[in-house]
Order: structure tokens, then C-alpha cells, then sequence
């Protein structure tokens, strides 16, 4: 027989905020309900977590399932338990970010709407943030708008990061400087300068160039590069043992060192007071002679 709880317990699912880079513009995943609630409404991919699976399992379930993507690296970003987020109930959603590297081919060609899904597509995040900033009504199931927008200002910060921390994949591993600062300003949203943004990825030893390997096209060969292997870290110095307590030395006077002098108007040391009569008429005796 299960164990029963006393109290009610939230429902798990997990959503992922997946990107890529189509036709020079930074776009998400998303899939249209064909089963209420939101019936029609745009989504991130996902769904509940089944009995006895993991969250990452669940994700890239879900993901496979309405969407036909696979092979992807996600990463945990954070939970979202609103209790009014789900009509239908309690729901605590663990959202995921993923990016879908091109590796020279369309990363959104194999896309393909299954399971809860009637169709997927990919969105230009600059159109949903322009809709969202113009007030406009964006058609996203549940909260996932505030999901969309804290997957995007996580994807922008490691963008910010290259080199120095690469939870997300953005390009392949061999990869051309100039589609490196193609990705980099799609995820931004701006331009960089070519020359500036070469120089600090080589000064900062972020990238290491394969001497062996060229890409060629239409173009002059174009070098390609790997990312540099973080430096270990140190390992820190152990600590000193602490000294075992001994007792200070006593001071000793060296042979042939005066005694201290005394302090003038010094008192002399007053002499012992006699136990007896006589023994203070003798000492009185002595004191005249």
C-alpha cells in the first residue's frame, strides 16, 4: 500500500526555454496547445514529471515528445510555483534553458509538433519583447512570459560570460571566430566591434587556435578555434599546526649584571616586629649600640 501524505502536495512539471540562431536572429521554441487549459495558446515545451523520474529526464522527455528535438544540453534555471499559475491545480514547474547549436546545419529543420502539441515553431524573442514593451498581449500559456524572460536574462549573462563560464553551448565545438561574434550579438541584441572583440577573446586566452584545421566556403579559409581549458584551481596550502603551549623561560640574571638601583626617597623595609618583651628590649639593646 502507498504512503499517504496528510497534507496535499503540489504537482511537479518542467518547462524548457530553448534558442537558436535563424536567419541572423535569436528565436525560442515554442508549441500551441491543442488540449485545455490554453487551448490554442503558445508554450514553452514541457509537461509533468512522471512517478520515479528525474526533472532532466522529464525535460528533455517532453521535449522530444512536442517537438521531435533531441541531443540538447539543458540547464536548471530556477522553479516557478505560483499557486494560481495552473488552473487546473497547485503546480510547481522547474524551468530549463537549452540552446540548439547549428553545427553548420539549420538547427530548426527537424522540428516537428507531437504529443500535447499542435504545432511548433520558432519566435523571434526581439518581436515577443517588442509586444511585450508595447503592451500588447502575448499569448503564452501559464507564466510563461515570466519563464521566457528570466530563460532570456540567464542566455544573455553567460553570453556575457564567454570563456569564463559555458554552461550553454553557443557554437560547436571547432568553430570560427567570426560565427562565435555571429551567435554572441544575435543573443545580445547589438553589434560589437570585429577587431575588439577578436583581440580580448586572444589577450584573454579564452580561445586557442588549431593550427591544422580551416573552414573553407565562398570565402578566404577561415581559422578555426577551440575553447581553452579553464586553469585548475589551486589547491589551498594547508594549514600550520598551532604550537604546543610551553611555559616562558624564567629570566635569569647574567653573571657580572648589577642589581637594579634603588629609586631615590625609596622606604626601607620595615624590620620584623618582635613576638615578645624581651625579645624588643634586646632588639632595642641592639639598635643602640
Amino acid at each position: 500500500m502507498p504512503f499517504t501524505y496528510e497534507y496535499a502536495r503540489p504537482a511537479v512539471t518542467v518547462d524548457v526555454a530553448i534558442f537558436t540562431i535563424r536567419n541572423s536572429e535569436l528565436t525560442v521554441l515554442l508549441i500551441k496547445r491543442a488540449h485545455a487549459p490554453f487551448k490554442g495558446s503558445w508554450a514553452l515545451p514541457g509537461g509533468f514529471v512522471d512517478e520515479s523520474e528525474s526533472l532532466e529526464h522529464a525535460a528533455l522527455r517532453e521535449l522530444q515528445e512536442e517537438t521531435s528535438l533531441t541531443g540538447v544540453r539543458l540547464v536548471q534555471i530556477g522553479a516557478f510555483g505560483d499557486p494560481g499559475r495552473d488552473p487546473r491545480g497547485h503546480t510547481v514547474s522547474v524551468a530549463f534553458l537549452a540552446f540548439a547549436v547549428s553545427a553548420g546545419r539549420p538547427a530548426h529543420g527537424s522540428v516537428r509538433a507531437g504529443d500535447d502539441a499542435s504545432a511548433a515553431e520558432w519566435h523571434s524573442v526581439a518581436a515577443l519583447e517588442r509586444a511585450a514593451a508595447g503592451r500588447r498581449r502575448v499569448r503564452l500559456a501559464f507564466d510563461h512570459a515570466a519563464v521566457l524572460a528570466r530563460s532570456l536574462e540567464v542566455l544573455r549573462h553567460e553570453a556575457s560570460q564567454l570563456g569564463v563560464r559555458r554552461a550553454v553551448d553557443f557554437v560547436p565545438p571547432r568553430f570560427a571566430l567570426s560565427e562565435l561574434q555571429h551567435v554572441y550579438e544575435a543573443v545580445i541584441g547589438h553589434a560589437v566591434d570585429k577587431r575588439n572583440f577578436r583581440a580580448k577573446l586572444i589577450a584573454d586566452k579564452t580561445v586557442v587556435a588549431i593550427e591544422t584545421e580551416q573552414r573553407t566556403g565562398r570565402h578566404r579559409p577561415a581559422q578555426l578555434y577551440r575553447w581553452a581549458e579553464p586553469a585548475p584551481r589551486p589547491e589551498p596550502a594547508p594549514k600550520p599546526e598551532p604550537a604546543p603551549n610551553k611555559p616562558a623561560p624564567a629570566k635569569s640574571r647574567k653573571a657580572g649584571a648589577k642589581a637594579p638601583a634603588k629609586r631615590a626617597g625609596a622606604k626601607k623595609p620595615a624590620a620584623a616586629r618582635p613576638r615578645s618583651i624581651s625579645a624588643a628590649r634586646a632588639q632595642r639593646a641592639r639598635a643602640k649600640t
